[in-house]
């Protein structure tokens, strides 16, 4: 059986195809201005890479913001069943679920057989999640890919209270005249922003062991700031970008 998995997100359309529940095939496109476009581009290759066609799925899932944008959809789900059925697929032991991407940030409690218990959505400010530290970056005047790096080298904690993306810039811009070390400036950033994730996992509840998905998983310094904050360490899977196509993919595969 051959199902596929479309996770619309506001900054990228990620694929999985799935063959008898294995990974066949994965893409990835930015999602532009056109969603439904994107979603079409991104499938594509997919199934190019998976050297198959759309007549071999069975079954197409949709999940992200733009979920009802792709035409060549099945079904749909939402992200928060997505990210847990994706989870648990990749860590049976998994009983909390944290998903930082671009635009927001979610905290998932699920049971043994990833069912979701609870969940928080933190959606209403970018402090929480991706986009924070795209800003952040341009404000230190480093790749993003730098930042998280940058955060490790730090010798002091220096608290950054705005709770504001754009206020926080202006912090930084104070640390800046301040004549604040960069590493130091970088672990506060990524410090704000755990602060922020973990505030909103501790509303469903923290119960190990806790799953760390979505683009921001990548970044090292996030990564600690948040165990530290946790008082955890996190489970991070091989590509965690993609846990939410997963997550659709398999949904797929039980319908």
């Amino acid at each position: 059986m051959i199902t596929a998995g479309v996770d619309c997100g506001s900054k990228n359309v990620r694929v999985v195809i799935l063959r008898e529940g294995e990974i066949l095939a994965k893409a990835t496109v930015s999602a532009g201005m056109d969603t439904p476009a994107a979603a079409q581009q991104a499938y594509d290759r997919a199934l190019s890479e998976g050297g198959i066609t759309s007549d071999d799925v069975e079954k197409v899932v949709a999940t992200g913001a733009g979920r009802h944008e792709p035409k060549f959809k099945n079904d749909i789900v939402t992200e928060v069943g997505a990210d847990a059925r994706g989870a648990i697929h990749l860590f049976p032991e998994a009983r909390t679920v944290i998903d930082v991407g671009a635009e927001e940030g979610r905290a998932i409690k699920i049971d043994a057989q990833g069912k979701v218990v609870d969940f928080a959505i933190n959606e209403k400010c970018a402090a929480g999640a991706g986009a924070f530290t795209e800003a952040m970056a341009r404000a230190l005047e480093v790749e993003l890919e730098e930042l998280g790096r940058l955060s490790l080298e730090s010798t002091q904690a220096i608290p950054m209270n705005a709770q504001c993306a754009v206020f926080a810039e202006s912090e930084v811009v104070t640390l800046v005249h301040k004549k604040t070390p960069k590493p130091d400036m970088a672990r506060a950033i990524h410090d704000a922003i755990a602060d922020r994730i973990t505030s909103m996992v501790r509303r469903v509840g923290i119960e190990e062991k806790v799953a760390l998905i979505g683009g921001v998983a990548y970044n090292v310094g996030f990564v600690k700031s948040l165990e530290e904050d946790l008082g955890t360490k996190v489970l991070i899977p091989e590509d965690p970008q993609f846990v939410g196509a997963l997550g659709a993919a398999l949904v797929a595969v039980d319908r």
